[in-house]
């Protein structure tokens, strides 16, 4: 089992909101409306961590220890709402999200193979690791500075945590497991030939309420993920070249080759699917899970 390893490991790093954030650091004089709004959005998007678990128990009920470790991964991403949401409650009280704006990105998912929901989330994982980043970089605040990089830390475990199960996958099912991972892999390092960033809060996750079926379309203002990343954080070709070659070079690791590219994956997916005489759907064959 990986879940006591897991919980050694993030217990040791995990950080305590009252004794580990400068609170005392503030400087009104360094937060901008337009920067307060956007922890607002953020502390939003962490909420739908809830119905993202409600999802990983449903669709793994065959695997206790993965479903173990949702109460650490639940725990830290729901804190990471808290602490945002506590950020505002000092110091900028009239941004608080209501009760009913929380509620509102938490709905059911549709289910989806737990191996490509795996490799979604590690992906996401990464993409956040990097976002916060350059987020703890754009704002000028000492305080959300600091619980950026705090949180941006938290994301790297966790995707470090992901691959951990990625692996016991790929050992136990072999090139089935490969293929879920490297089909996931392709869509989600495929952010050049994509309208928009690929990330599970803007993923179509409910059929039946589309187009109202993304975590990004229930914030109160739908198009603000993109503002942010384009036009505040700044989230340029750079910063995205970092989220793509982290995917390149764990999924490397994790298949023992060499993946310098997108296209490459994509070769390697496409060999892995003629080896396992599965049909080649086009484009849907890349589908989001």
């Amino acid at each position: 089992m990986l879940y006591p390893e897991l919980y050694a490991s993030l217990e040791k790093a995990r950080w305590d909101m009252q004794r580990d954030i400068p609170w005392a650091d503030f400087d009104a004089t360094s937060l901008s409306d337009e920067q307060a709004q956007t922890i607002k959005f953020n502390a939003i998007t962490e909420w739908s961590a809830l119905p993202a678990t409600e999802m990983f128990l449903r669709d793994n009920r065959d695997d206790s220890d993965f479903s173990a470790f949702m109460s650490i991964w639940f725990y830290e991403e729901q804190k990471h709402s808290l602490v945002l949401i506590e950020y505002l409650r000092r110091f900028r009280p009239d941004l608080v999200p209501s009760e009913q704006e929380l509620h509102a990105v938490r709905f059911e998912f549709d289910p989806a193979p737990a191996l490509e929901t795996l490799m979604l989330h590690f992906c996401g994982e990464v993409r956040l690791t990097q976002w916060y980043r350059r987020a703890a970089e754009w704002h000028t605040e000492p305080v959300i500075k600091h619980i950026y990089r705090t949180l941006s830390q938290d994301e790297a475990r966790h995707g470090g945590a992901y691959l951990k199960y990625m692996r016991r996958a790929v050992e136990r099912m072999g090139d089935e497991a490969r293929y879920a991972f490297a089909k996931i892999g392709v869509l989600m390092a495929s952010s050049g030939k994509s309208a928009k960033p690929l990330h599970p809060t803007n993923l179509h996750v409910n059929q039946a309420l589309f187009p109202r079926d993304t975590i990004q379309s229930r914030l109160p203002d739908p198009d603000w993920l993109e503002h942010w990343l384009d036009k505040q954080i700044a989230f340029d070709k750079d910063w995205e070249a970092r989220v793509v070659g982290g995917i390149l070079r764990n999924l490397s690791s994790l298949f023992d080759c060499t993946f310098d590219t997108v296209t490459q994956l994509n070769h390697y997916r496409k060999a892995l699917q003629r080896q396992l005489g599965l049909a080649t759907t086009g484009g849907n064959d890349l589908a989001a899970a």
